[in-house]
């Protein structure tokens, strides 16, 4: 596989990856403040998305994949104190998300702006493939 081909198919899967990591970003702001069906009940759990490199044995390339997509299940719930609130306990506690709104947004934010370098990166690919092409032509 030529050099140019290498590039948008490294550029494509980092878009990929981006796209899901902003999708996860975004369900769990979706999600900040969604309690337990019943009193007591666990709310959402903030889900994470983890990469890794794998590198491809016929092209000898490497390229971001999904290493996994789970939930994070060391950060501990908030609790708010909200009694007529369907889902709190006797006490009239309520489990909130362990979702924090900020880390969510700069997550969201970094993988919009990862996703653009390679948008621009497989678009600078496109054109040189094309400027080949035309130098081809004209000889």
């Amino acid at each position: 596989m030529d050099a140019l081909r290498s590039i948008t198919s490294i550029s494509g899967s980092g878009m990929q990856a981006q796209s899901l990591r902003m999708r996860v970003a975004s369900e769990n702001i979706a999600n900040a403040r969604s309690t337990g069906n019943s009193p007591g009940a666990d709310p959402f759990r903030r889900k994470t998305i983890e990469f890794s490199a794998q590198t491809d044995r016929t092209t000898d390339m490497t390229r971001v994949a999904v290493r996994s997509l789970g939930v994070d299940r060391t950060t501990p719930f908030v609790i708010e104190h909200d009694p007529g609130n369907p889902a709190a306990d006797a006490s009239g506690d309520v489990k909130l998300p362990n979702v924090n709104m900020l880390v969510e947004m700069a997550d969201l934010r970094e993988a919009g702006r990862s996703y653009s370098a390679n948008l621009q990166m497989m678009k600078q690919a496109r054109s040189m493939i094309s400027m080949t092409i035309d130098l081809l032509r004209a000889g």
